[in-house]
């Protein structure tokens, strides 16, 4: 049963990445992205990561897809607009482009395990993390020890985007 549900949560997933970029209306691209989103946490709900699950509904399918609401909102971005890009030959160079990272993907995928997994034999890593700090300090310690400047870095893009929206939706007014 859980095969079943993968495939159809990844199923789902990925109608949504697609009707997202596929999709004309600002509004429509972002509910498309909550069902993605909310997919991905159903994927992780069956890998057994409840906490990654909720942080996934919680931090992204609520508060930064309202945060693009939002924007979107504020800068009445909600109306039918003209395509910038136009014409079979970028519609030829998008699906060539997907394909070949497509397919770099399903390579790799398909070359075996990592050399993580060849060293320590699948999951020990994490196991062991486990084991030593918990579900949510196996995710923290190395979030706020060895990907700190990332974290930061992803928090002050972030208050950037929020008052470049701020700015520009003053000008519009």
């Amino acid at each position: 049963m859980a095969d079943v549900l993968f495939w159809v949560f990844a199923a789902v997933a990925i109608g949504g990445a697609l009707g997202v970029v596929v999709s004309r209306s600002p509004v429509a691209s972002l509910l498309f992205m909550v069902v993605t989103l909310a997919s991905t946490a159903g994927i992780f709900v069956l890998l057994e990561a409840h906490f990654l699950a909720a942080v996934q509904i919680m931090v992204y399918a609520g508060a930064i897809m309202v945060l693009f609401l939002f924007v979107i909102m504020l800068l009445n971005l909600g109306h039918e607009y003209k395509r910038d890009i136009r014409g079979a030959v970028a519609m030829t160079l998008g699906f060539v482009v997907t394909g070949g990272i497509g397919g770099l993907l399903a390579r790799q995928l398909g070359s075996g395990v990592s050399g993580l997994e060849a060293n320590l034999g699948p999951g020990d890593a994490i196991d062991a993390a486990l084991r030593e700090y918990g579900a949510v300090g196996a995710i923290a310690r190395p979030l706020f020890t060895d990907y700190v400047v990332a974290f930061e870095l992803t928090g002050i893009l972030l208050l950037v985007a929020i008052v470049g929206a701020l700015v520009l939706a003053k000008k519009a007014a």
